[in-house]
């Protein structure tokens, strides 16, 4: 008597339910930062232009640009800097995503599936806007823009925000049985990548023992795909998107699993304690 009825759904119906919520799930994380939407873009779009600023500067101080690739010096600084941050982003509203334990699964049809896409497709939503913006700006204003093969240099930057959001998966299944131990590692991790990525070298020019520091790092293969697209006289020879691309499906599948595991463990006493 008590029970609630529960109606046929069709597969359609449950889909279009999921990616509605999923839809203003990502409205939600996007203005998370800011009460106006446009305000959170433009605090995420100045980060990015000050990153490529200062970069610019220390390039420019330091006598590095001969270093860089030939062709447009700003294109060789965005293409490490921009990916840099999609994956960091990525990474970062993943694990700061809504966890099983949050008052937010209180409501029915929100699930830890909803909240990982959408923080992880609002950070990009914010990361290829601001990419377009920057991008436009400076070929209408400054120089014409040359891109090699934009598509493929486009496919890269997906590559480096989907391992992002692979290892943010994984931190956030383990993120309420060590909440500390993640959120140090997470910080570590962005920090390090600064050089650990390396956006401020070209993969070609490196010596063998220092491409062994590198090659562990799905980023650091991403960007150097991503110049080689964008340039037509560079061709990596020691990068290969798909071993980004097996990294992070490898992180998506045990992120997956440990998610699943900790769901049916985790309890907010668990933070009451702390």
């Amino acid at each position: 008597m008590f029970q609630p009825v529960r109606t046929h759904r069709s597969t359609r119906h449950v889909v279009l339910t999921m990616l509605e919520l999923i839809y203003h799930s990502i409205v939600r994380s996007v203005r998370k930062g800011h009460n106006n939407a446009f305000m959170a873009i433009a605090t995420n779009l100045l980060q990015a232009v000050i990153f490529v600023g200062a970069f610019y500067v220390m390039f420019s101080i330091l006598g590095l640009r001969g270093a860089a690739l030939r062709g447009d010096f700003l294109i060789y600084i965005m293409s490490g800097i921009f990916l840099y941050m999609t994956h960091s982003k990525a990474l970062g509203a993943v694990v700061g995503s809504e966890g099983p334990a949050s008052p937010m699964m209180q409501h029915a049809p929100m699930n830890t599936i909803v909240s990982i896409a959408s923080a992880a497709l609002g950070a990009l939503y914010i990361q290829v806007l601001s990419l377009g913006v920057i991008l436009f700006v400076y070929h209408v204003a400054f120089t014409p823009l040359e891109i090699e093969q934009p598509l493929a240099a486009f496919a890269m930057l997906l590559l480096a925000w989907f391992t992002g959001a692979a290892l943010g998966l994984v931190l956030l299944a383990v993120k309420p049985w060590f909440p500390t131990a993640v959120g140090i590692f997470s910080t570590i991790y962005q920090r390090a990548n600064m050089i650990a990525s390396g956006k401020m070298f070209v993969a070609n020019t490196l010596p063998s023992f220092m491409l062994a520091m590198f090659d562990w790092n799905p980023l650091f293969h991403t960007i150097d795909q991503a110049r080689g697209f964008a340039f037509i006289n560079y061709n990596p020879r020691y990068s290969d998107p798909m071993y980004a691309f097996w990294v992070g499906l490898i992180l998506v599948m045990v992120g997956l699993m440990g998610e699943f595991y900790t769901r049916r463990h985790a309890s907010i006493s668990w933070s009451a304690r702390r």
